[in-house]
């Protein structure tokens, strides 16, 4: 349900279970974790995190959330996993983002994503807390008050209000998303993982 692709110094994490819209088991998220410190370890240059289908996913698997996963802090170690890479992570969203997948979309450098997403992370509605650094990071982003409208208000922003409040970077059509990913990618590909980690050190 993970698939991993290197090329050249470029890993491609991609979500594939479509069939129940990419939700997000506990062994699913302990391999992407385990991907990404490989990747540290093994001098990745670019991670990218992406989906098959139309949604990039609809959150923690239900009948694992139900179980306990949705306070698992399986989530919170893996954005900050991701969070702390020292390579280029750019998060190439296929589709729909929804409930704690949002964390490890937020841990990336850059986020693309298709026109026709949308994002919304119902922890109100649900009755769960947020991992502890996603509002945080969200907040960076978007600022306190579109902050509190996705947590506290149940939004769920379009893309182009994504866009406009800096949630996401650039609208890409899906049929393009391959194409900018790896223009994004193509700088630090041909760089070495030093000169990365270094370029990316300073903008922190």
């Amino acid at each position: 349900m993970i698939e991993l692709k290197i090329d050249g110094g470029v890993w491609t994490v991609r979500l594939n279970r479509p069939d129940k819209a990419n939700s997000l088991t506990k062994a699913m998220l302990e391999e992407i974790a385990a991907i990404a410190g490989r990747a540290a370890a093994e001098g990745a240059r670019v991670l990218v995190l992406t989906g098959e289908g139309k949604v990039f996913s609809a959150g923690a698997d239900l009948d694992e959330a139900r179980a306990g996963l949705a306070t698992d802090d399986v989530w919170e170690r893996l954005s900050g996993t991701i969070a702390a890479l020292p390579c280029l992570t750019i998060a190439a969203l296929n589709g729909t983002l929804a409930g704690g997948a949002m964390g490890m979309v937020l841990a990336c450098d850059l986020r693309i994503a298709v026109p026709e997403a949308k994002f919304f992370y119902p922890v109100m509605k649900l009755g769960f807390l947020p991992q502890p650094s996603d509002p945080p990071r969200l907040v960076a982003l978007v600022g306190p008050s579109r902050a509190k409208m996705i947590l506290m208000a149940g939004v769920k922003a379009t893309a182009d209000e994504a866009l406009s409040w800096g949630l996401v970077d650039r609208l890409v059509p899906r049929e393009a998303l391959a194409a900018e990913v790896a223009a994004l990618a193509a700088d630090a590909q041909g760089a070495s993982p030093a000169h990365v980690a270094g370029i990316k050190a300073l903008v922190k």
